[in-house]
């Protein structure tokens, strides 16, 4: 497999999207919510969490061909919470996640195919293969790109 495509379309979105988030202000970035009570800082540093737990993955995955590790999804808002990513200096948080991505590309494109049926399992039990979790990584990073972008473009 030739993972090379998902890490440029990782990094592509993170250079384009650089700019954008860099040029926010507080006010923005704090006051404005989401449906599921997230602001941008929220949204981005969840974003952080997702590249962090996918590496600790997608790295154990190629060393062990079955994966017992925490699954924090029904957790996501206490990593939050824990985080305080309400509090986080913005131009912190986003070379944090800048450089998260950036490390989850380079780790992706450097992916041994021998390994890409090792499967996790996640917290409702399915098996998760290494292959689907970087496919559907790109796929994840948009969706919470996207709400980003509803709360900056969207009239309130």
């Amino acid at each position: 497999m030739d993972y090379s495509i998902v890490s440029k379309e990782i990094r592509d979105l993170v250079e384009r999207e650089m700019p954008i988030l860099n040029s926010l202000d507080e006010e923005t970035v704090s006051k404005r919510y989401n449906s599921q009570d997230r602001n941008i800082k929220m949204i981005l540093g969840h974003l952080v969490d997702s590249a962090n737990n996918n590496l600790q993955r997608i790295v154990r995955l190629q060393y062990t061909p079955q994966l017992v590790f925490p699954d924090y999804t029904q957790d996501n808002d206490l990593w939050i919470f824990l985080q305080d990513y309400r509090n986080y200096d913005w131009q912190e948080l986003t070379e944090l996640w800048k450089c998260s991505q950036f490390q989850i590309a380079h780790i992706i494109r450097e992916i041994d195919d021998s390994y890409i049926d090792n499967f996790w399992i996640d917290y409702q039990g399915n098996k998760v293969s290494l292959n689907r979790m970087v496919y559907s990584y790109p796929e994840h990073l948009n969706l919470h790109i996207n709400q980003i972008h509803k709360l900056i473009y969207e009239p309130r």
